[in-house]
């Protein structure tokens, strides 16, 4: 038997999407390590000949070096999972990715009765006790993508929920206001790991025309949780006090996380075969050389600035997260200035954005997977990530629009009712253009969309944070009606985005292949 052995992956066939899904053994002289397929690392994008359906996946095959599948029906294979336990999965994830960004907004309409426990005068100060919280999601994904694609989404996915639910503990107890900051931020790391993985598991476990629909049920928590936040904020703050706001998302996520750790089970296809390699070599009694990780946990930032779809798409979605969170932490200090409402009601005023979300997940969720299906039969049965974007272009006239609208009607102190329903075009919007763009990065980097969903966290996430704090100041030099509008007109410009990548993004995608 050789002493030494090699791992790589063969190279993608026709019609097979590039996941990592087999181990080929071949001699080399010294040690046994781990060699990266060079096709696969140039070019993971979805192959342009490949159908919606289930690919063809390698089986085992000692005698040519393959360690594979047992067969197309393996059980252990994520694909070949029953539906009810795929949906079970995503079930679970989407449960702990509602209260990860339900964070992110619960402590708006508290941050008042904190300002007074820890005599704060300082509202920039205040204001950053909120926010820092999505800082966490800015740091985080660079290190928790890559690290699902080492060691798999099921360890990774635990250990971040679990330092989530010690540091929300460790923030209802902080005894002033630096420790509160720097308690939030180390929260907010914990919290950006089902943010991150919850698109590479949908990767993982459903086919492209399936993805539709399990993504809707994944973006519940991801679109509802922030508006859902400061309803439940207002109530808990004011009846129960700000330190029981975090007691009640400890909990929360403690339920939850244990459930997950229970029942959740490995999904990511590379580290399945790995580990059965691993056993494989450990069996013939041979040693394997540690992998070198600096290409796995620089992926995330190589595919956001050498990527120009992919930057293209951070840049659009980051705007368009920015303007959630700025409305979303200046509509209490709207509604209590100009309507004179309780810090209970404030939280209420969330609800147009909450009712347009609700709309377009109907629409989107029972709409994008037969579309797609459509689409590809006119294109003779071929599949392309493009796809998902034809209608991106509708849903980004809505966000200027419900700027306008909102602004002038806040401005102008119209009936209470208006400018709440003047933003729910901006929900039905911000899903047309959310959605979309979450399933291309799944769609066009299937092997590495933990990265790619990093990206867009890390990117979207920092201007989610930074943005609201300049709200105030906005609305202090330019008032309700011109400083919306001045938002309104940044949101104008980026309306031709989707149509442009929608016409071009596949040869920009194609034309710029990144080494990853």
């Amino acid at each position: 038997m050789p002493a030494d052995i090699s791992f790589s992956v063969p190279a993608k066939s026709p019609g097979y999407s590039p996941e990592i899904d087999t181990v080929e053994l071949r001699e080399t002289k010294d040690t046994l390590k781990a060699v990266p397929n060079e096709e696969l690392s140039t070019d993971i994008s979805v192959d342009p000949v490949s159908s919606t359906g289930k690919p063809k996946l390698p089986e085992m095959n000692l005698d040519k070096g393959i360690v594979g599948w047992d067969s197309q029906e393996d059980p252990s294979m994520p694909l070949n999972f029953s539906q009810n336990r795929k949906w079970a999965l995503l079930a679970q994830i989407t449960a702990i990715t509602f209260v990860s960004p339900l964070s992110s907004t619960i402590f708006a309409p508290g941050a008042t009765f904190m300002d007074k426990d820890f005599h704060n005068s300082n509202s920039l100060l205040s204001s950053f006790t909120v926010s820092v919280y999505i800082l966490g999601y800015v740091l985080g994904p660079l290190f928790i993508a890559p690290a699902s694609e080492c060691w798999g989404r099921r360890p990774v996915l635990s250990a971040t929920n679990w330092w989530y639910v010690i540091w929300q503990a460790g923030c209802a107890v902080a005894p002033n206001i630096g420790c509160l900051i720097a308690f939030r931020f180390l929260a907010g790391l914990g919290g950006a790991g089902c943010m991150t993985l919850n698109g590479g598991i949908i990767a993982d476990l459903f086919v492209p025309e399936e993805r539709g629909a399990a993504n809707a049920l994944s973006a519940i928590g991801v679109i509802f949780g922030p508006v859902i936040g400061p309803i439940f904020g207002a109530f808990i703050g004011q009846r129960a006090g700000w330190r029981w706001i975090f007691w009640v998302l400890c909990c929360l996520s403690g339920v939850i996380t244990i459930v997950i750790q229970i029942f959740n089970k490995e999904s990511y296809a590379p580290v399945i075969i790995a580990r059965k390699t691993a056993k494989l070599s450990k069996e013939l009694g041979l040693e394997t050389k540690p992998e070198k990780f600096q290409r796995e946990f620089t992926r995330p930032l190589r595919m956001l600035f050498l990527s120009p779809v992919i930057a293209l798409f951070c840049t659009y979605m980051s705007l368009v997260y920015g303007l959630l969170y700025l409305l979303l932490t200046t509509l209490p200090m709207v509604y209590t200035e100009t309507y004179h409402w309780s810090t209970e009601l404030t939280g209420l005023a969330s609800l147009g954005i909450g009712i347009g979300f609700f709309v377009g997940l109907v629409v989107i969720g029972l709409t994008s997977d037969k579309i797609i299906v459509k689409l590809t039969n006119w294109n003779g049965g071929i599949y392309e990530p493009e796809m998902r974007l034809p209608y991106m272009t509708l849903f980004a006239i809505l966000i200027p629009i419900s700027f306008f609208w909102y602004g002038w009607a806040a401005d102008k102190a119209v009936h209470w009712i208006v400018p709440i329903i003047a933003l729910s075009p901006f929900g039905f919007g911000m899903l047309g253009i959310f959605f979309p763009i979450q399933m291309y990065l799944i769609d066009a980097f299937p092997v590495h969309s933990a990265s790619a969903m990093a990206a867009l966290t890390v990117s979207r996430s920092l201007v989610g944070a930074l943005l609201p704090m300049a709200g105030p100041q906005l609305y202090s030099s330019l008032g309700l009606g011109w400083g919306n509008s001045l938002l309104g007109f940044v949101a104008l410009l980026m309306v031709p985005m989707p149509y442009y990548l929608w016409k071009y993004g596949g040869t920009i995608r194609k034309r710029h292949v990144i080494q990853l």
